[in-house]
């Protein structure tokens, strides 16, 4: 444990924060273990699995994180796109949503990761690799009927929370043209006044953005709005799907 803590890009800690973060960490691998054997007594009964999301929400909890949310989120047939602030979006969005996510291959070069990532049904494309486009379309639009909902970062990297960066459209080729039946429905990650202090922005190394989370003392109050959704047919392009989610995030934030 102390050894990770050391990591190159990790922060030097006060003797309670690591005590913090070691308590975190070990309660969320014994939430793990306890999750395996069940995730896959329900996978063999083919029932649909409840556990990734409850994982995924207890992880939220466990790291200090208190989630409320407004409106309600599309379960069946939508695409979630959100704002991208730090790693702790995706437990939380997977817990409050119980959506799967659409993420960029790189995380599959991790073998605990892409494990973890593929019990939620995560879904992994390469943005940069053209010739499999269309194959990866297909996959999304299969995941899309069967987990009945994706969420996706189309900010393609994480900002500060207070200012939107523009939303790339290439993780929305499987709207394009929409399938019968998708909704997109925006959705705001709202820290409040926190944050600046909670976000993983510029230079700051993963881990660190990790720990500073973990070895807070004070619990991070997260909102996550669920916008109005729209039917992403008489929208357009994935271009201008994009754009209006983008404008009533801000809308949103502004508000």
């Amino acid at each position: 444990m102390t050894a990770a803590i050391r990591l190159e890009g990790a922060r030097p800690r006060s003797l309670t924060g690591r005590l913090r973060i070691g308590f975190r960490i070990a309660a969320m691998a014994a939430l793990l273990l306890a999750c395996i054997p069940l995730y896959y007594v329900w996978r063999a009964a083919r029932l649909h699995n409840p556990l990734p999301r409850r994982f995924l929400a207890g992880v939220t909890r466990i790291a200090g994180v208190r989630v409320q949310t407004t409106g309600q989120p599309t379960r069946h047939g939508a695409f979630l796109l959100a704002n991208h602030v730090s790693w702790i979006d995706i437990p939380a969005l997977a817990g409050a949503s119980g959506a799967a996510f659409v993420a960029h291959s790189g995380l599959a070069e991790s073998r605990l990761l892409a494990w973890l990532c593929r019990m939620n049904d995560t879904v992994f494309v390469a943005r940069h690799d053209r010739a499999s486009v269309h194959r990866q379309v297909e996959q999304v639009r299969t995941a899309l009927s069967e987990t009945g909902a994706l969420a996706i970062f189309p900010e393609g990297t994480t900002s500060d929370g207070t200012a939107l960066l523009p939303f790339k459209s290439a993780l929305l080729s499987a709207l394009d043209p929409p399938p019968p039946g998708i909704v997109a429905q925006p959705v705001w990650l709202d820290y409040g006044p926190d944050v600046a202090r909670l976000a993983w922005i510029g230079e700051e190394h993963g881990l660190d953005n990790f720990l500073t989370i973990l070895a807070r003392r004070r619990p991070v109050r997260l909102t996550i709005h669920f916008l109005e959704p729209f039917e992403p047919a008489p929208t357009g392009s994935r271009k201008a799907i994009a754009a209006l989610a983008r404008e009533r995030i801000l809308a949103a934030m502004g508000a």
